[in-house]
């Protein structure tokens, strides 16, 4: 008989993985949320790091914001989150916008100001959001594309934490954040106003998690509505942006990071849930249903017409409606692809609709990630439903400040829209700073004031206009202008270098390696999906459309030298345990803009990584 103890179950080696050296983190913009200091790589050796490539107009960034929230206070002795802003507009650009948008996001980590897009560039990055996981000892060890990563990087990181803890290089206790003194004013980042019957005026106080009613004059506070703490419970909100008043009385709020609907009571100041579930819908969700069973994603604005509350559903690039006699939501406009095409409504193309207004019969639309004016209307007589159309803008990467015929007039990140008593249409045009108008009798585009300050909604008062100019945290009267202001003319387009590829076949590999402990679930089918466009669409000449593999021959068309390819990826892994009869399943999906230029020395093949790292 061997009375020896048993020899200890040895723990498992850990796994293998690339080791790339990180590259240094620099932009001209500087550090935000560090005391002042300047960063590196050096600073933060020893600490797991999650380097978030994003920019403030990107409603998936502000989701994977969200999203690692979780990780950052459940890690925070272990794990430093650098946010890199790497601007997509112009706007953008600026430093004090980049400082605004840290503060109205509530972003609790360390900023990096890049606005040459520097180290973008250093890191091969494609796409916001993207996500860089750098270990203790400087390598990057995964990267992860658009939403739904979280919970692959909370495992990646209690790997990497008990594996160097266990090699001695894993450093313990408080991370580079310094937070900025908080500053007083009794808005801070409004992001939508109305007029209610009593005269006085309801804004969406978004970055504080409340509504403020304000005295007629525009500045008196008569009452907060809500705790003011970012929650879902009956008296919270999170982040609350569009107001729609009911003709009951009742004002309908898009809780924005709530994904949901709320419905508040003037009279009684109650608040109740009336569509959403606060979970953040993904593909494969039901689209239609009972209203408090469907999730929804990101709502921006909200507006009465037709009978229905219309919703501008930011994060995935439609228009929903939600009938209140029925109590179900569906969709109305919009597939979730991004970008700017026309028609049959169930048919079009949006991008990040954030402001909604109705006028007769047509609900206009700030159609932001396109710089575009665009508008709803029901089809010809006979064909039923409806179509969406475009007056200003033509797609994804053009935008700028120039006035005129409409056809080549130039918004940029427009987020609110009023309808004008004259049939004619006051659009917020947020990243110009301005207030422009759209006339549909003459076709025509002129500027109405300047020197606002990032204006995310107006609203008519009597003779006079109310802009809710929310980086300057207060409501701004203006007379309408009889005249236009002059304005020099400006035309930019995203400044992203085009990727170089050759002519003929390209092959395009989506990556993707499921997370530590999970494979793909196939349970009900493919688990990926692959879809691929151009613009122009004259680009391709083969391999454009809808499949279930993540790799695609693409054949491009010789006669066009220059274009963007147009990519959606999604994943669904699932843990893998067999033991579970249940398991926990996630989703990872990205959509890419890739201006590509065509020359005789370019690549033949296009990596886009939605998870993992290029072999």
């Amino acid at each position: 008989m061997n009375d020896a103890a048993p020899a200890p179950t040895p723990a498992p080696a850990p796994r293998k993985r690339a080791r790339v050296r990180a590259p240094e983190l620099i932009g001209k913009g500087g550090w935000l949320n560090t005391g002042g200091k300047e960063l590196t790589l050096a600073d933060l050796r020893g600490k797991c790091v999650v380097v978030d490539f994003w920019t403030f107009c990107c409603i998936n960034c502000l989701h994977v914001l969200d999203e690692l929230r979780e990780l950052e206070e459940k890690h925070r002795d272990t794990v430093v989150i650098i946010g890199v802003h790497s601007p997509k507009f112009v706007h953008e650009a600026e430093h004090a916008a980049v400082v605004d948008a840290v503060e109205r996001y509530e972003v609790h980590h360390p900023v990096l100001d890049d606005p040459e897009l520097a180290t973008w560039k250093q890191y091969a990055v494609r796409a916001w959001p993207t996500l860089v996981v750098i270990d203790p000892e400087g390598y990057i060890v995964a990267q992860h594309a658009g939403e739904g990563h979280a919970h692959a990087i909370a495992r990646l990181v209690e790997e990497l934490e008990a594996e160097h803890e266990a090699k001695g290089t894993l450093r313990r206790g408080d991370g580079p954040y310094v937070a900025p003194e908080p500053v007083a004013t009794d808005l801070r980042f409004p992001g939508k106003a109305l007029l209610l019957p009593s005269g006085n005026l309801l804004v969406s106080d978004t970055t504080r998690h409340q509504l403020v009613e304000l005295a007629p004059d525009g500045e008196s506070v008569v009452r907060r509505i809500g705790s003011g703490e970012r929650g879902f419970g009956p008296d919270a909100f999170s982040e609350p942006q569009g107001l729609a008043l009911l003709p009951d009385g009742s004002v309908v709020v898009a809780d924005t990071v709530n994904h949901a609907l709320r419905r508040f009571d003037p009279a009684t100041g109650g608040i109740e849930t009336v569509a959403g579930t606060g979970r953040q819908w993904w593909q494969g969700s039901p689209t239609s249903g009972p209203a408090l069973e469907v999730d929804l994603s990101s709502p921006w604005d909200v507006a009465w017409w037709q009978g229905k509350v219309w919703i501008a559903m930011a994060g995935v690039h439609q228009l929903w409606t939600w009938d209140p006699q029925t109590g179900s939501v569906a969709v109305s406009a919009g597939t979730t692809s991004e970008g700017l095409h026309d028609g049959p409504a169930l048919e079009a193309w949006l991008a990040q609709p954030s402001g909604l207004a109705a006028a007769g019969d047509r609900l206009w639309i700030a159609d932001s990630e396109n710089s575009a004016l665009r508008y709803v209307e029901p089809m010809d007589e006979g064909a039923g439903g409806y179509a969406v159309r475009t007056a200003v803008g033509t797609g994804l990467f053009d935008f700028g400040h120039r006035d005129g015929d409409a056809a080549q007039a130039l918004l940029q990140h427009p987020l609110g829209v009023t309808a004008l008593p004259d049939g004619s249409v006051a659009v917020c045009d947020t990243y110009n700073h301005a207030l422009r108008r759209f006339d549909p009798a003459t076709g025509q585009v002129s500027t109405l004031a300047t020197d606002l300050r990032e204006p995310s909604d107006a609203l008519l008062v009597g003779e006079d206009i109310v802009v809710v100019e929310s980086a300057r945290h207060r409501l701004t009267r203006l007379r309408l202008p009889e005249e236009a202001v002059r304005v020099d003319a400006v035309a930019h387009r995203t400044q992203r270098a085009a990727t170089e590829v050759a002519p003929g076949t390209l092959r395009l590999d989506v990556v993707f390696q499921a997370p530590a402990g999970q494979k793909l679930d196939t349970r009900y089918g493919p688990s990926t999906r692959l879809l691929v466009s151009s613009t122009p669409p004259e680009l391709l000449v083969g391999g454009e459309g809808t499949g279930t593999d993540l790799f695609r021959e693409l054949a491009l068309n010789p006669e066009v030298t220059e274009g963007v390819l147009h990519v959606s990826a999604m994943a669904a892994s699932c843990d893998d345990d067999p033991a579970n009869e249940y398991p926990a399943c996630h989703v990872h999906q990205q959509d890419w803009g890739v201006p590509v230029t065509v020359t005789a020395d370019g690549a033949s093949r296009l990596p886009l990584v939605l998870a993992g790292m290029d072999a």
